[in-house]
């Protein structure tokens, strides 16, 4: 897979977090389930002060992944100094060193596909935060979509 090494500025994202483990059967489903609530329960259009409008599935781990499990998160960016709602969840994307891969096609296969190959690959993992932002088109079959990893 190809990629080039750029440097992500700090992002502000906020939105609803899960949290999941590889090993848990249901990952995939519960990551599904967040996505589907982040739409269609209003969550997405409740969120104030966007940035742009694409949207952000991150994933993160604050506490080194207790039992394997990590955070995720389905977002957007937002401006530093919006306030938000009391359910919605905000984080700090950290800048930094990070491996930029574009895919396009149906969000989930293509994405699927993505983690898979990226598996597989002897990238220098930082394992911080990575993320994928989808380039707002909106089109489940046939979207672009950006994947940062985090890299030392």
């Amino acid at each position: 897979m190809n990629y080039e090494i750029v440097t992500v500025q700090e992002k502000r994202v906020a939105g609803i977090q899960i949290r999941t483990q590889n090993s848990d059967p249901n990952m995939g489903r519960d990551i599904g389930m967040a996505w589907n609530r982040f739409y269609s329960d209003g969550i997405y259009s409740s969120i104030p002060g966007k940035c742009n409008d694409k949207s952000i599935g991150l994933y993160y781990n604050y506490d080194n992944g207790v039992n394997g499990e990590y955070d995720v998160m389905v977002c957007c960016e937002v401006e530093d100094t919006v306030s938000l709602p009391d359910d919605i969840h905000a984080t700090i994307i950290a800048s930094g060193k990070y491996a930029k891969f574009v895919i396009h096609g149906d969000v989930k296969q293509a994405v699927g596909e993505f983690w898979y190959k990226l598996w597989a690959m002897n990238l220098d993992r930082k394992y911080g935060f990575d993320f994928e932002e989808y380039q707002g088109k909106g089109e489940l079959d046939n979207e672009e979509i950006h994947i940062y990893i985090s890299v030392k």
